[in-house]
């Protein structure tokens, strides 16, 4: 992963856990909404990023490498 991933997918982690804080739900459909709410947010974050950019800041090759390399370190 990039550095970039690492921050979206904290700040995505952050959002979901932030956001549903402040609305304090009362019930799983409640909660279910409000943490949507906050992958919308590093959704947005991640469009603007790569509208800005005209790059992609995730791909499935970055993904591929990490299992890669992570099935690599299992065998050793």
């Amino acid at each position: 992963m990039t550095n970039t991933e690492l921050i979206l997918n904290m700040l995505a982690e952050a959002s979901t856990k932030n956001i549903p804080a402040a609305a304090e739900p009362q019930n799983f459909e409640e909660s279910k909404n409000v943490a949507q709410q906050g992958v919308y947010v590093a959704s947005v974050a991640l469009k603007e990023l790569e509208s800005k950019t005209g790059k992609k800041v995730v791909s499935t090759l970055h993904a591929k490498r990490v299992l890669d390399i992570d099935k690599s370190n299992k065998k050793e």
